[in-house]
This record gives C-alpha cells, sequence and structure tokens, in this order.
C-alpha cells in the first residue's frame, strides 16, 4: 500500500513503493485520504466547506491515478482509492481490512513545536499498524533499489562455509 498526501514529495515516496511491489510481484493499493477533521475544525459555511473537499477530491485522484499509472507502467497491478476520515486511522483500517504486507508512506521531516500541534501521520501509523511500515523521508530519491529475492535462484560461489567444533 502506497499512502500519498499528493504532494510533490510523495512522488519519491511512490516510487520507491513501486519499486518494492515490482520486485516484490505485490498489488498496489494507492491510497489518498480526504482530511475531514481539518475541516470540522475550520469555521466555514456549508459551500465553502464543500468546495475545500471538491479540490482535496481532485488533487487526491490526481494524486493516486499518477501511481495507479506508474505502476501499471511498470507491470504492476494497483488499484487507486480515495478514502475521507482521519488519514492515520484510515490508513490503518485500510491496511488491516485489505490484508496489506506493507505501508509505504512519507514523512514531511516536521520537528519539535510543530509536530506536536499538528500530529504526524506517519508517526501514527508506524505506532499503530500490525504491519510493516517503510518511511521514506522527504526529499530522498535512491538511485536504485535493490531486490533481494530469488529472481534467477542463482547461488553465489562466493560463499563461506564455517564449521562449528
Amino acid at each position: 500500500m502506497i499512502a500519498t498526501d499528493g504532494s510533490k514529495a510523495s512522488e519519491n515516496v511512490a516510487d520507491f513503493g513501486i519499486e518494492i511491489a515490482k520486485n516484490s510481484g505485490a498489488k498496489v493499493y494507492a491510497v489518498y485520504v480526504i482530511d475531514v477533521t481539518f475541516l470540522d475544525s475550520i469555521l466555514m459555511d456549508e459551500t465553502s466547506v464543500k468546495n475545500v473537499y471538491a479540490e482535496f477530491e481532485i488533487i487526491g485522484s490526481e494524486a493516486i491515478s499518477l501511481i495507479e499509472e506508474n505502476a501499471k507502467a511498470a507491470g504492476i497491478e494497483a488499484a487507486p482509492i480515495l478514502l475521507k476520515g482521519n488519514p492515520a486511522e484510515k490508513i490503518l483500517d485500510f491496511a488491516e481490512n485489505h490484508k496489506v504486507d506493507m505501508i509505504v508512506i512519507g514523512s514531511t521531516g516536521k520537528s519539535g513545536t510543530e509536530r506536536f500541534m499538528l500530529g504526524s501521520v506517519s508517526e501514527k501509523v508506524v505506532r499503530h499498524a500490525k504491519v510493516p511500515v517503510l518511511v521514506v523521508r522527504a526529499g530522498f530519491k535512491p538511485e536504485r533499489v535493490f531486490s533481494c529475492g530469488k529472481r534467477d535462484k542463482k547461488v553465489s560461489e562466493n560463499i563461506v562455509y564455517e564449521e562449528t567444533q
């Protein structure tokens, strides 16, 4: 599962998740959560809330569609998922309900007061997930991801065997 916030930085997260899925033969769920808790905390009239919600829906739809497109271009099955609610809770619920093997999520690198005040979706996901979580720092772009799988089943000739006595 690749969780995105639709930001430019999250594109690196998606690339990383797609590469992992490609090397492991996994299906990708591209997930965006419209944070309705944020909308509930702002004093706006109903029309303004609907407009903001519609804008987040567009951002989310574009983000998960891009992940789906890139995954399919890499030969990976992908499903774009748009949810609404508390982002951390929805990501965790989706992962559990769909029995995902791993959550790939970004981190904006917030620290101190900012993280305390706003909370961190990735931190909450890491603390409460029942599956491994890979947190990719904002701005991190790997040159390549290594595969540790048994693709060609070739055994190295350089294995060192040590006998115990």
